[in-house]
């Protein structure tokens, strides 16, 4: 099921459900580029385990109001009025890669609505203090990162050409759409069913701008807006050693970071093996906490 929901700031944000419509609420953090689509494997595992699953588009993404300058603590109120709305007045959320840190707001940010967070491949925050950031990483988002850090209008115009880029792919395509970030052992996990959401997401997510893309990487190395050093809700983390979107230290940078992690740094996973074959483990450890 589709709606738009308005904020009360005029704001629009599409957002979707699936799953058990009586379940308990679960709410899912979109990866960058993208949009609040539901991979049909997560719907299955949401039905059988009796959760709802809900999934938005964030701000400039698909059917969401852009909002520039935002940062990744502006996804809570955003989040605030999804479950008001909804009539939820408890849920748990998850999120990943770019995704992952606006799950991370919602742990430290909404205590009285957000029960746990389930963390698989976060971005760690830019110039945090002991943090490798770029080393691993593969070279499509080393340059795009530095492009963005040194000229902005070039960057801008290169996020222009990337979405041009990939609304021209297929499905087929998505396996070879990253060249220096698909690891071997993610290439050996991608299937004809992976990539059809991959697309889908990024079809419906980039369909009108690339203004979501562009806000979410200015967001991810801005300040967060939120601290490390309060409590926050239970979070379950998840990273691998081949991920070569988001590297293996942001994981570990955050392990050591997030107040009372349980942490798997898994020698297995890359980035997308996290969204084939996690989300399920994610999901049941959430339900442990309503």
């Amino acid at each position: 099921m589709e709606r738009l929901i308005k904020c009360s700031d005029g704001r629009v944000i599409r957002v979707e459900e699936a799953g058990d419509p009586h379940g308990k609420p679960v709410l899912m953090h979109h990866g960058t580029p993208g949009a609040g689509v539901l991979y049909s494997r997560h719907v299955s595992d949401a039905a059988n385990r009796g959760i709802r699953l809900i999934g938005y588009d964030r701000p400039g993404y698909g059917g969401s109001t852009a909002d520039p300058g935002r940062t990744v603590a502006d996804c809570a109120p955003d989040v605030r009025e999804i479950a008001g709305v909804l009539g939820i007045d408890r849920l748990a959320v998850w999120g990943i890669s770019g995704g992952g840190p606006h799950a991370l707001a919602c742990a430290a940010l909404l205590p009285d609505l957000v029960v746990a967070v389930g963390s698989l491949a976060a971005i760690a925050p830019y110039g945090a203090t002991g943090l490798d950031y770029f080393t691993g990483m593969g070279e499509e988002n080393v340059d795009d990162i530095k492009l963005m850090l040194a000229d902005e209008p070039a960057a801008r115009a290169k996020a222009f050409d990337d979405r041009e880029r990939l609304l021209a792919l297929s499905a087929e395509d998505m396996v070879t759409a990253f060249p220096t970030l698909v690891s071997v052992v993610d290439g050996a996990a991608f299937t004809p069913e992976l990539g059809e959401y991959l697309w889908s997401s990024g079809r419906i997510g980039l369909a009108s701008n690339d203004q979501g893309w562009w806000d979410d990487g200015k967001a991810h190395l801005q300040p967060w807006g939120f601290s490390f050093d309060t409590t926050w809700v239970p979070v379950q983390l998840w990273h691998g050693r081949h991920d070569r979107f988001v590297p293996f230290q942001h994981g570990e940078w955050l392990a050591g970071k997030i107040p009372g992690v349980e942490a798997h740094l898994t020698d297995e996973d890359g980035h997308l093996t996290l969204l084939q074959n996690r989300v399920g483990q994610v999901h049941a450890w959430l339900l442990e906490h309503f």
